[in-house]
């Protein structure tokens, strides 16, 4: 049997036309055994290269602790990885106590207090290696073991790290070279963002280590905002204990070595490089291997203070604990928390890839509060766990997590799920009433963009959790909604970590989107869809607790996405794209561009309205439409499916249109969903440490995983009904936490089997290709027989459609131009202009028709309106101010009112020397007609190709203030129509350099 990637690479776009594959095998006669102990198939290594910055130290499920290195590429105020550890660059400068999976800034996060077993006498001071050519040691792969909640490695000094961790406390034992000097170097200062300040204590009577490091800046050295995020909302406190005596100790301060001092402190700073090279401060303990090469050190930490630190040590780790016991203990831990999906079948491959995605799924959120139920607020005050919450938890990659990653996590531990939303209330209270977008344990820091708390809490309720405050997170979600914050108005750390949420909130409701020049936002139309998402779901939840009010205010703005679609902006049809406060459309326009978004292009965020599909669908032409645009999205002219790498099509690597591959069941051809999810889930998640697409992003890549090989998505990120593609596995149970079982059965799931042959729920033969609420809530049998063929008439009925919850637009094609305005046989046409071409005697800076700073005089021109020119009536355009005024043919489609006409006349001129292109008319049944456009250069005394001369100037105007004197025209040329078919549209390739100013067409 071929494998997937054989296969797709084969027969796969065949089948996209229509191929025949073969038949459905028989069910298997024996069905295959239950994995039973998913800890043996996960690798923490999987996505420790190729960007997936996960981190393979030990951790438990949420653990507030994670034990893993930090690996040097020889910069000490870097790291090799954003979290830390990079698989190509195996030398270790320490072995950091707090990680967070996945994150995309480099740097990452945390990192906190990396400690190093070092070889040799210390006779410098470690931050004085600023090369970390002498405190660090290099390793192989040969000598290391990550498993969940242990990392084992023998480094090439001959020190060996084995690490195993509860929640908030770990286990470290470390051996040395019999004989050899032995160290531990505490790196206090040392985070992976560096430090404001740190501290420490060496006590050798209490054979103990404490301290703590003052830190923060998640992204703090990012271009675009960083210096602004460079600031502290944390001190996380450690204490470690000995098993044995020290034979020596000391600190250092910058360059200082202080040998046998037990105190020190000092900061690194945040910035990178020669800033600061050779700040910080830490301390080391030192040992006699002459009979004894052992060190066993236990350690707690906590972000509340030095008390709690060792309450939390005391609480969780005994007397008796070593490494292997507390390992063993987080293998149940881990074995329990991994059977909340129990899969039967499949390869190991497989189980690897699904278990391990699991295993990423279940790092987030991180605890935060100590075992007596203080915590850290964003306020950085001491609070303490309200009644009914259990925990209070940390870090929120909101932008990430909503499209994937939360539904997960409240699908299987919806109590997890509810003390997190409670967590994220808290410290939005305790901000000033400011959700933010990414959370780093406690600290707001801004990063991305839109308001992701919330799909993130409605998508919560939709799945059934409610151990939280509903109402006051609601009522606290609506409010930032609908009132703005006067802080908001502001630029600070844009584009990156713009510090408002629901930023320019007031003009947003007067214009209906954000506009790119005043949304002090980090991209206009990636902000109006993330807002129309949010309005969404807060629409959505308000509909479900009864609050009429708050859901006729906000679902009207759910549909605010279409005051950014641009059905003008390209020839192949209708594209997100920014535009500014006045109206007009941010050019130059590409799909490929990002101006108006964040880590994305237009081709990418055009799909992002999971919640109105079938509105996007009618926007774009209709359904069969779309996923003709989807079919050139996910592949590339060769056919060959695109993984990213091409502003034009699908990247699998980042978040925002990571749904798309399931949005052919909204269009009717759930069987290409089928493939596309079957294909990506093979072609960019592997086993190895290569094998995720892109950063993990606190599990959300893993998670997407996870949806994939059930073979069921989230339809909307603040709803729970399911869209249904094919298992991966033949059984699965997924069970949720003191809930329901869902379980899911294909007996003839394969590599080769992608196509949904027919469904049965809860014994009913199903032709939706979506699962409803009921099943999601309240259990269910799912079977789902799957075959090598696509079937075509599955799931593919009006009626088996997935359901929008938004209100049908009267107008399907949104912000189509105006109707031509009727003038005896001619209708002159309205159109999107894009350059301003013309200026006044008095402003001659404001216009730059040719890119060079030269313009039209306005007072040469015709009047704007309704006017007869070269005998044709032609709508003109306004000549003052800085609106556009000329139409540059950049490859766009240009929407005529439908109707017959004999001809198009154009009031057009070239800049930069002639110019020519084809200009194909469309016509209402698809068919279309093409024509030969040539035009002479403005600035010649007389046309070329047979055109007339419409208007003449005796002068241009240029951006520095004066006027050269020299003639310039607007040529009249008129193209052919076939008047027996209603002409809809004109387009043409790309010549920006041809300018048209108006537009009419003689009515048959």
């Amino acid at each position: 049997m071929p494998s997937l990637r054989t296969y797709l690479a084969t027969a796969l776009a065949g089948a996209l036309f229509g191929t025949a594959l073969g038949a459905v095998p028989a069910a298997a006669d024996s069905a295959p055994a239950k994995v039973s102990d998913p800890v043996r198939y996960v690798d923490p290594l999987i996505g420790s290269a190729n960007g997936g910055n996960t981190y393979p130290g030990a951790v438990r499920p949420y653990g507030m602790i994670s034990w893993s290195p930090t690996n040097t590429a020889g910069d000490q105020t870097n790291a090799a990885g954003a979290n830390g550890y990079a698989y190509g660059t195996p030398r270790v400068r320490g072995f950091a106590l707090t990680h967070v999976n996945g994150a995309g800034c480099a740097p990452g996060a945390a990192g906190d207090i990396p400690i190093m077993p070092y070889v040799g006498a210390v006779t410098s001071s470690p931050t004085a290696d600023t090369r970390d050519a002498v405190y660090a040691s290099t390793f192989s792969h040969a000598n290391e073991t990550a498993q969940p909640g242990r990392y084992t490695v023998t480094l090439d000094s001959g020190a060996k790290a084995d690490l195993s961790a509860t929640t908030r406390a770990g286990v470290g034992e470390f051996t040395f070279p019999q004989g050899a000097p032995a160290n531990l170097l505490f790196r206090v200062s040392n985070s992976l963002n560096g430090s404001e300040d740190a501290d420490i204590t060496i006590d050798p009577a209490g054979r103990t280590v404490t301290g703590s490091v003052l830190t923060g800046a998640f992204c703090g050295r990012r271009a675009n905002g960083g210096v602004n995020n460079r600031k502290t909302y944390y001190r996380l406190y450690f204490v470690a204990s000995f098993d044995r005596d020290f034979a020596g100790n000391g600190t250092w301060v910058n360059s200082e070595l202080r040998p046998g001092a037990t105190t020190a402190s000092g900061g690194e700073g945040y910035a990178t490089g020669a800033d600061r090279a050779g700040r910080g401060s830490g301390g080391y303990v030192s040992f006699d291997t002459t009979s004894d090469a052992d060190v066993q050190m236990k350690v707690g930490i906590s972000y509340t203070s030095l008390d709690a630190a060792k309450e939390n040590l005391k609480h969780e780790i005994k007397r008796k604990d070593d490494v292997a016991s507390v390992a063993a203990d987080a293998r149940r831990a881990w074995n329990d928390q991994l059977r909340s999906i129990e899969v039967a079948g499949g390869s190991d491959d497989q189980r690897t890839t699904f278990y391990t995605a699991m295993y990423h799924s279940f790092l987030e959120p991180n605890v935060s509060s100590d075992v007596a139920g203080t915590y850290l607020g964003s306020d950085q005050k001491v609070h303490r766990l309200a009644h009914g919450q259990r925990v209070q938890y940390g870090n929120f990659s909101g932008w990430d997590q909503y499209r994937a990653h939360t539904q997960l996590l409240a699908l299987l531990e919806p109590k997890v799920a509810g003390d997190f939303a409670q967590s994220l209330y808290n410290l939005a209270q305790q901000n000033g009433g400011v959700w933010d977008r990414w959370i780093h344990v406690n600290g707001p820091t801004h990063v991305m963009t839109g308001d992701p708390s919330a799909p993130t809490l409605a998508g919560f309720y939709a799945l059934g959790v409610r151990n939280f405050d509903v109402r006051g997170a609601f009522d606290s979600l609506v409010r930032q909604a609908t009132v703005p914050n006067p802080g908001n108005p502001s630029d600070a750390g844009c584009p990156g970590q713009c510090e408002g949420q629901r930023p320019g909130l007031a003009e947003y409701l007067k214009l209906g989107y954000a506009p790119q020049n005043s949304c002090h936002c980090w991209g206009g139309a990636a902000e109006t869809l993330e807002n129309s998402t949010a309005d969404f779901a807060l629409a959505d939840w308000a509909k479900r607790l009864g609050k009429t009010s708050d859901y006729e205010t906000l679902i009207p703005r759910a549909s605010w996405w279409r005051n950014t679609f641009n059905p003008s902006a390209a020839s192949d049809g209708g594209f997100q794209q920014a535009r500014n406060a006045d109206g007009g459309w941010v050019w130059p326009f590409s799909t490929t561009s990002e101006t108006g978004f964040a880590q994305g292009t237009s081709a990418t965020y055009t799909w992002m309205v999971q919640h109105d599909v079938s509105g996007l669908a009618a926007a774009m032409g209709g359904k069969q439409r779309a996923a003709e645009r989807l079919n050139t999205f996910f592949h590339r002219p060769d056919g060959s499916w695109a993984t990213g790498g091409d502003g034009f099509r699908y990247d699998p690597t980042n978040e925002p249109g990571i749904h798309t591959p399931w949005l052919y069941n909204a269009l009717g051809q759930p069987w290409k969903t089928q493939e596309t999810v079957r294909a990506m889930a093979s072609l960019v998640y592997k086993t190895g440490p290569a094998g995720l697409p892109g950063n993990d992003d606190l599990g959300t890549m893993s998670a997407w995983y996870v949806f994939a090989a059930l073979g069921m998505y989230p339809q909307t990120p603040s709803r729970a009904e399911m869209l249904l593609s094919s298992p991966m596995f033949p059984k699965a149970w997924v069970k949720r936490d003191g809930g329901p079982t869902i379980t899911v059965t294909a007996p003839q799931a394969s590599p080769d089997n992608i196509y949904v042959q027919s469904v049965r729920v809860d014994g009913e033969t199903s032709d939706r290709s979506w699962l409803p609420e009921s099943v999601v809530n309240k259990g269910g049998d799912v079977v789902v027989n799957v075959g090598a063929t696509p079937n075509t008439e599955w799931g593919t009925r009006a009626a088996d459609l997935p359901v929008d919850h938004v209100p049908t637009a009267d107008v399907p094609v949104p912000n189509l131009p105006g109707p031509c305005v009727a003038s005896g046989s001619y209708c002159a046409q309205v159109l999107q202009y894009d350059v301003d071409g013309v200026a006044t005697a008095d402003a001659k800076a404001q216009g730059n028709l040719d890119g060079k700073g030269w313009s039209f005089p306005a007072e040469q021109l015709p009047a704007p309106g309704l006017r007869t020119v070269a005998g044709r009536d032609y709508v003109i355009p306004s000549t003052a101010g800085t609106a556009g005024n000329f139409l540059s043919l950049r490859g766009q489609r240009a929407y005529l009112t439908p109707g017959r006409y004999t001809a198009v006349d154009l009031l057009v001129t070239a800049v930069n020397g002639d110019q020519q292109t084809d200009v194909t008319i469309t016509y209402a049944d698809g068919t279309t007609s093409t024509a030969p456009l040539k035009v002479t250069d403005w600035a010649s005394p007389s046309p070329h190709f047979g055109e007339e001369t419409a208007v003449t100037a005796d002068t241009r105007y240029n951006v520095n203030g004066t006027a050269d004197g020299r003639a310039v025209r607007i040529w009249h040329v008129t193209l052919p129509v076939d008047a027996n078919r209603e002409a809809v549209s004109l387009t043409s390739t790309a010549t920006a350099n041809l300018k048209v100013f108006a537009l009419s067409t003689t009515r048959a």
